[in-house]
């Protein structure tokens, strides 16, 4: 049981985003190409999964996600590498859907469930001392139509390191039906080791290093209201 938790744990740590190259996961979502308005766009709430996943004694890779993060994309389709984009995510959302007896298997433990030790222990996302984690781009590289390779620095457990991830467009529209503003979807893929953030327990043992990502979103232009 201790192995497990251990395991979801880790694998929270690296969650966070989308990292480098390195046995990244492709995405399989198809592009289009971009025709969407320059702006500022928002992360739809209600349309949106981060999840992450890491090796398991060599058998299978373990999932948790995040159900509280946000995305604001400053987008110039005519010079998508002038665009940019930021990310910040809630360490005490994570979630795991473990079933397990928690507190029956962990008698002495100062947490109150499964999740909560992930969120708050000092060996892991220690959201007391570190309450967000962050992503904020720093180049922008067109790969064709509708798609881009975003590199960036991650933010997390205090340490700061550039990463890179695929970036696919995968749908637009010109007006929201609700919201009746421009939006547009996509999804992003990327692999990163979380030992180099100081998430190290259970490497070359029961765990492994690499963290894969997938996010999947919806963003709405934001506009700006007309002065009074």
């Amino acid at each position: 049981m201790r192995r497990f938790t251990a395991l979801s744990l880790i694998l929270l740590a690296g969650l966070a985003a989308c990292g480098q190259p390195q046995n990244q996961a492709a995405t399989a979502a198809a592009a289009v190409e971009l025709t969407a308005p320059a702006g500022t766009y928002k992360l739809d709430p209600n349309h949106r999964s981060l999840v992450g996943k890491v090796q398991h004694m060599n058998l299978a890779p373990y999932s948790i996600r995040f159900t509280n993060f946000d995305v604001m994309l400053n987008l110039d389709p005519k010079n998508l590498a002038g665009s940019s984009v930021e990310v910040t995510i809630d360490p005490t959302s994570v979630r795991t859907d473990y079933t397990g007896d928690y507190l029956g298997t962990h008698k002495d433990t100062p947490f109150k469930s499964f999740e909560d030790a992930l969120s708050t222990g000092p060996m892991f996302f220690n959201s007391g001392q570190f309450p967000a984690i962050t992503f904020k781009s720093t180049k922008v590289e067109p790969q064709g139509p509708g798609r881009m390779k975003v590199t960036g620095d991650l933010t997390l457990l205090g340490q700061t390191h550039p990463i890179t991830l695929d970036a696919t467009l995968t749908g637009q529209i010109a007006e929201h039906p609700r919201f009746k503003v421009p939006a547009l979807g996509f999804s992003a893929t990327g692999a990163f080791k979380r030992s180099e953030f100081g998430m190290k327990i259970g490497i070359g043992k029961f765990l492994g290093d690499d963290v894969t990502v997938q996010f999947d979103g919806e963003l709405h232009q934001q506009v700006t209201p007309p002065p009074a």
